[in-house]
């Protein structure tokens, strides 16, 4: 897909977040997760990624079942992402909902692994 193409998509996605991607949003929107940046609906080569925390090559994707039908395409995308530097996490949207602090202590234990002073 052409990269214009590509960045007004992302634009439309984060004008209509899923409920699952708001309420992870919310928690780390702002600098409020360990002090780091996270971008949304972030156009990394030629995928959209759901969140992109660029200072420590994170994405972070929140998978609802549509991803059910999409497991090869997504371990296609995670292996290039992976072979780009980036570090790919994911949660479904149940652990968002259920579990929402387990979610970012995950994320936090990444962000303090790659950088040991968070």
């Amino acid at each position: 897909m052409e990269k214009r193409l590509l960045l007004d998509l992302a634009r439309k996605m984060r004008r209509a977040p899923t409920k699952w991607e708001d309420i992870f949003w919310q928690a780390v929107r702002n600098r409020k997760l360990c002090g780091v940046k996270f971008r949304r609906q972030q156009v990394i080569h030629h995928f959209i990624v759901d969140f992109f925390v660029p200072s420590h090559r994170l994405v972070v994707e929140i998978d609802g079942k549509s991803h059910l039908d999409r497991v090869e395409y997504d371990n296609a995308r995670e292996i290039f992402l992976e072979a780009c530097g980036f570090r790919v996490l994911r949660f479904t949207n149940e652990e968002i909902e259920q579990d929402l602090y387990g979610v970012l202590d995950a994320v936090k234990r990444h962000l303090s692994a790659v950088t040991p002073h968070l």
